[in-house]
């Protein structure tokens, strides 16, 4: 059995897990594409740890008979789209990310259950952070689905007080700025017609890697923008990066939020929690970004 202490409500450290619980995987619908063994298998090579790093094809349909299962083998999960909200539901137990987002795209397993948590958030904020993103007070965010929700909060935990969302229906916006009011940053929608766009310090793009943006919109997006981060990262540079070069400005893939989100990740399978940093955990990222740009 997992012998679990409580630092502080909220807070689950596992500090010993049985010999078999070593068994971790990434479930998604696609998934062939997804770079997390990479990641993983770094990591625990790093960290001198015996475990194993799958990826298997779950869809939406098949994940709760997959889901239930699992033996005592399991570790945890990391799950892309389209488990993220379905993990959610799925746990027993949810970090503060998961409850504002309601969405997990990581699960930990331990005696008392499933335990979920959104390491994008995190790994959005060191990612624009290592961009030289430190602070912010108005922001812009293209595209209003899933992701747009955790680039919010990371946003607002930089200091945005301000952040217009850019989105083809204003209705697609509901969320964001019910759950932007709870924490006290204002949201306004504008669709991708706009040609007047306000400076902001840093643009924030979640369209999916395959979304069409017209060549005029592109170029009225990157005009005064300040750095792009998008989170594609298969299909670059995308259209919106290509037209924020164009105009001088600078532009990041969704690599580094991918890097820091596994980071995050690995913390949890090994701590049971994200805020705890691993042993040698600056050699670890090292060997984990290595990884990443080897694929």
């Amino acid at each position: 059995m997992a012998v679990v202490v409580r630092r502080q409500p909220g807070q689950r450290v596992l500090i010993r897990e049985p010999r078999t619980r070593n068994r971790l995987a990434v479930w998604g619908d696609p998934i062939a594409h997804s770079q997390s063994p990479s990641l993983h298998a770094a990591a625990y090579r790093a960290l001198g740890l015996e475990w194993t790093y799958e990826r298997r094809r779950v869809d939406a349909a098949s994940f709760a008979g997959v889901f239930a299962e699992r033996d005592d083998t399991w570790r945890g999960l990391s799950l892309t789209m389209p488990l993220k909200s379905l993990a959610f539901h799925a746990a027993d137990s949810r970090d503060a990310h998961s409850e504002l987002t309601g969405v997990a795209n990581t699960l930990a397993f331990d005696s008392e259950g499933a335990h979920a948590f959104n390491t994008d958030v995190g790994g959005l904020r060191r990612s624009l952070e290592e961009d030289g993103v430190s602070s912010v007070t108005q922001a812009r965010i293209v595209g209003a689905g899933a992701t747009a929700m955790s680039a919010l909060i990371a946003l607002n935990e930089l200091g945005a007080t301000q952040i217009d969302v850019v989105a083809r229906r204003e209705a697609a916006v509901a969320d964001l700025a019910r759950v932007a009011a709870r924490l006290g940053t204002n949201v306004r929608w504008q669709p991708f017609t706009t040609r007047d766009y306000e400076p902001v310090a840093v643009t924030v793009a979640t369209l999916p890697g395959g979304a069409a943006v017209a060549a005029a919109d592109a170029a009225a997006l990157a005009e005064s923008a300040g750095h792009l981060v998008d989170v594609v990262y298969g299909h670059w540079p995308s259209t919106l990066a290509t037209a924020w070069i164009a105009a001088g400005g600078s532009a990041s893939s969704g690599r580094g939020m991918l890097l820091h989100q596994a980071l995050l990740q690995v913390r949890i399978f090994v701590h049971g929690e994200g805020g705890v940093a691993l042993d040698d955990e600056e050699a670890v990222l090292a060997d984990m970004r290595a990884a990443l740009v080897g694929d």
